[in-house]
């Protein structure tokens, strides 16, 4: 038999959680699998109980009050089970201005569809509650952590449900080949994605920075087919991987009447019958060939050559994205 998937886990418990907060006398087993939809589903006695208790510790490791009780006051033959209100229950919570302040900025710092959600809905309950905002202590922050990577939701929700994906990876040089690898985790380093994991082809744990991974990412076998070493620090295992940033120059070709943000930032700038050659510096040819290609056709690489064809990469695959749409 599978093992069920960590959203059915998941909801399993708060069905558990639920059922046992919003009940005044304590519940026996037998009315807690009725009671439960997942419970129902077990195919014996003996992998409910099992099932059972298995929840119990985890609420109890989550800090859930869960009471084991008689059920009848003056017989207590039967336990029962129940969660206390009064224990559950957060006290009142509230917030300084400087930390509304702090709340209200990271709900603006995802900036992609991907993990906005969950950010706007934090901040939804907030307002829900007439907490109010000082919107003016924000002014002029604009936090931004990029999720634009095709690959990101793919890689981040195969690392949570710890199963295989198999890519196509373009290394630095530019040769691309496939890969396979267990996913650990996905972490922001720098301004920059990566995933960490292990390389089942090379046999190593093995670092890939989300930007470079091109085509569809293909998740396969089973939800929780290994473990994460429990002394796996990405952090580390990204610094060790990546080497010192060397500053490189862009020559650029800008229409004119276009560019003006590399314009300003341009160490030399010459005008032509077309437009401005500009030369540029940079460290991350990944990062600005983004840059780049957002100006689409009014913005030409020049030199050097792995930045032009980073930079067409990401144009051919917006063409077949709107292609497809």
């Amino acid at each position: 038999m599978a093992s069920p998937s960590p959203a059915a886990k998941t909801e399993r418990l708060l069905n558990l959680v639920i059922c046992l907060l919003y009940t005044r006398q304590p519940l026996s087993k037998a009315h807690i699998r009725r009671a439960v939809p997942q419970y129902g589903e077990s195919t014996s006695d003996e992998a409910f109980d099992r099932m059972f208790e298995r929840d119990k510790d985890e609420l109890r490791d989550m800090g859930i009050p869960l009471r084991m009780e008689p059920i009848d006051a003056y017989f207590d033959d039967e336990t029962g089970y129940r969660i206390d209100r009064r224990e559950y229950a957060l006290p009142e919570i509230a917030f300084e201005s400087d930390e509304l302040a702090v709340l209200g900025l990271a709900s603006r710092t995802w900036q992609q569809a991907s993990l906005a959600g969950p950010a706007a809905t934090a901040l939804r309950k907030l307002e829900a509650a007439e907490v109010e905002r000082d919107a003016s202590s924000l002014v002029g922050l604009e936090p931004r952590i990029r999720t634009s990577e095709p690959a990101f939701t793919a890689v981040k929700d195969a690392a949570l449900r710890r199963r295989v994906i198999t890519f196509t990876y373009r290394k630095v040089g530019g040769d691309a080949s496939q890969r396979r690898l267990q996913p650990w985790a996905v972490t922001n380093w720098h301004g920059r994605w990566y995933v960490t994991g292990f390389d089942l082809d090379r046999a190593a744990p093995r670092v890939f920075r989300l930007s470079r991974i091109e085509g569809a990412v293909r998740a396969s076998g089973k939800d929780a087919a290994y473990d994460v070493p429990a002394d796996h620090d990405p952090l580390v295992m990204i610094a060790g991987s990546e080497p010192a940033s060397t500053p490189l120059s862009a020559t650029l070709l800008v229409r004119t009447g276009a560019g003006n943000a590399l314009l300003r930032r341009a160490a030399s700038r010459t005008t032509t019958e077309v437009g401005t050659e500009l030369v540029i510096g940079f460290t991350d040819a990944e990062l600005f060939a983004d840059e780049i290609a957002g100006f689409g056709p009014s913005v030409r690489v020049v030199d050097p050559p792995e930045l032009r064809q980073a930079v067409i990469r990401r144009l051919q695959a917006a063409m077949q994205s709107n292609g497809a749409a």
